[in-house]
């Protein structure tokens, strides 16, 4: 099988991390790889495939003879808005897993279970974006109910683990809970999130905007349909937990007016659907949970049920691991759909 030369921006990050895990996890046929990050972590080392790699600094010089294949970038918007056309004249394909360039009309938003078609556009500026976490494990929900029932509208709220902001946030909430069990933690460091998140639940994650509705919030709304193709409404409330990893969404979706939805029908079609799992048993106290759904490369759904009051509303609960499903595992398997893509043109 072909190898391919994987140059991972943001190496000794979260993402970057979990990158490696994945990749090696799912054979991925690489042939040399390429670490880099700030200089503040060049000269350390990461692991790959029993083999030692020293990381490199990112500068805009380090793609050019390389050779690069592909190139992750997970070091935050700004370093990719800079970056990635670096990695792009080298002939790399950029797979991008901040929010730079997610709404770029050029540029596709893709979730390879959802809109794997749209792969094919990279073409016109090297770049394919790597939706936001929620938004990934949400629509792996949605597409198979949308091509069922029809969707009008959706509402959902997040329950988002602290590794949402990085190791800062994990090492923040260990600390803080350390604190907890020595009895000081009202003198524990509050500098990951606008409040302690121990022992707490804080809605708001990203900046607030005009409208009401926080930045991370309008991800979800505006990527939805951009990787669905479609224009129902959406609403998102997200929130901060005290989880280290995987976020969860309780998920309301209104259909077309005149559907009867069909539980048995729905839970079937999501149970079909490529990297889904229901877990939906009440009686046996089975349903998604962070706990079970954290370090695997499923989206987990159950508390599939219809609406008291309306037949055309289904309630859900969906959980996944939002550092493997909602980045790493998504952008490796984006970059797999783009090899067989490449390979049969």
């Amino acid at each position: 099988m072909k190898q391919y030369n994987i140059a991972v921006v943001g190496a000794s990050g979260a993402v970057g991390e979990e990158l490696f895990r994945v990749l090696e996890e799912m054979d991925f046929p690489v042939g040399n790889l390429l670490p880099l990050a700030s200089a503040k972590s060049a000269g350390s080392t990461i692991e790959f495939k029993d083999k030692v790699y020293k990381i490199e600094e990112l500068t805009e010089t380090v793609f050019e003879d390389r050779n690069i294949d592909i190139a992750f970038f997970s070091a935050g918007g700004s370093i990719s808005a800079h970056f990635a056309q670096y990695a792009v004249a080298s002939g790399a394909v950029v797979i991008d897993n901040t929010s730079h360039f997610r709404m770029d009309a050029k540029i596709p938003l893709v979730v390879p279970e959802v809109n794997p078609e749209d792969i094919s556009l990279w073409r016109e500026t090297g770049i394919i974006a790597n939706p936001n976490c929620s938004t990934i494990q949400m629509v792996q929900l949605l597409k198979p109910l949308h091509d069922l029932y029809g969707i009008k509208r959706v509402d959902v709220s997040t329950y988002q683990a602290v590794s949402g902001a990085g190791k800062k946030g994990m090492e923040e909430l260990v600390k803080q809970m350390q604190a907890f069990f020595n009895f000081s933690l009202d003198d524990a460091e509050v500098k990951a999130f606008t409040h302690r998140i121990a022992l707490n639940v804080i809605p708001h994650i990203d900046t607030p905007q005009e409208n009401g509705y926080t930045k991370e919030e309008m991800k979800m709304v505006n990527e939805t349909n951009k990787i669905m193709h479609s224009s129902f409404a959406v609403s998102a409330t997200c929130v901060r937990v005290p989880v280290l990893r995987s976020h969860s969404e309780s998920i309301t979706v209104t259909f077309k007016e005149g559907v009867d939805v069909d539980v048995a029908k729905a839970r079937e079609v999501l149970a079909n659907f490529e990297n889904v799992t229901v877990q939906d048993d009440m009686a046996k106290n089975l349903y998604p949970m962070p706990l079970t759904s954290t370090d695997t490369d499923e989206t987990y759904v159950g508390r599939i049920r219809k609406d008291l009051f309306a037949n055309n509303i289904l309630h859900l609960w969906g959980v996944a691991d939002q550092v493997r499903v909602g980045a790493a595992t998504n952008a490796v398997r984006i970059a797999l759909k783009w090899i067989k893509l490449e390979e049969n043109v």
